[in-house]
């Protein structure tokens, strides 16, 4: 799959109930340093402003950090950079009064030929859609460590009332409790990406996002139809969503794969 053939839209909304968006994406088909594009969704938490600047300062750190980097393999990049910006937003809030127990979520991919690299800290998450829609990363969440004990069935998450209760995010502790998750996939023809925060997979379930994916004509009308339909539903939080045509399908038969 060559670099350029990937496809890729990205959009953020405030929501119904928010005044302030503390989610921050970043998108970028084209390289960054050695990583040959990236992606990212960080959903920010926080009082006052707090939270937008842990996300925005997160993503930013990170894309800096990645971009001068020596290391070359991007499971390696997405590891130590998180773990060097969990150490920086850290900093941050202990520094600042304003700031103080900030922190935020984060997930990002890497595609490098049928690859795909992954790496999430918290709840905001990343889904392979294909014929049917598959979560990849597991929210660091209190329900998801229920659902996993047996205590809670999976479908009483979506609405049981500590689902916002995560139990790992970036800047809030400085040791290892950020060690991200990391995830390596394959993908084929046709597959698609979605990285998105909680404020689309809180509202949206996974049967209908996968339903609109499939009957939008463009990344860019899905995205749309997605929070759109998060807001319809409630718009109870801020709204991120990063969709990637991974492995195109040509017009004319072929794959760009």
């Amino acid at each position: 799959m060559s670099q350029n053939s990937i496809h890729a839209y990205g959009k953020t909304d405030v929501g119904m109930m928010r005044t302030i968006n503390q989610d921050t994406i970043f998108v970028s088909t084209d390289p960054v340093g050695k990583l040959p594009n990236l992606f990212i969704v960080a959903d920010g938490m926080g009082g006052h402003k707090a939270g937008d600047v842990a996300s925005k300062e997160a993503i930013e750190r990170f894309v800096k950090y990645a971009g001068t980097t020596h290391m070359s393999d991007p499971a390696n990049i997405l590891d130590s950079g998180i773990l060097f910006i969990n150490h920086e937003i850290f900093r941050m809030a202990n520094s600042n009064r304003d700031y103080n127990g900030m922190g935020t979520t984060f997930v990002a991919a890497v595609l490098d030929d049928r690859h795909v690299y992954i790496a999430n800290v918290g709840d905001s998450r990343l889904y392979l859609i294909n014929r049917e829609i598959h979560q990849i990363t597991r929210d660091h969440s209190l329900v998801e460590d229920m659902v996993r004990m047996g205590m809670i069935e999976k479908d009483e998450a979506r609405t049981h009332f500590n689902k916002n209760v995560i139990t790992k995010a970036i800047g809030v502790a400085e040791d290892s409790t950020a060690t991200p998750d990391i995830f390596e996939i394959e993908v084929d023809s046709g597959d698609k990406l979605l990285l998105c925060s909680d404020g689309l997979s809180n509202m949206v379930e996974d049967y209908d996002i996968k339903k609109i994916i499939q009957n939008s004509e463009s990344l860019e009308e899905a995205s749309m139809k997605l929070i759109r339909q998060a807001n319809e539903n409630g718009g109870m939080d801020n709204i991120s969503a990063i969709l990637i045509d991974a492995c195109p399908i040509e017009t004319q038969g072929g794959s760009q794969c």
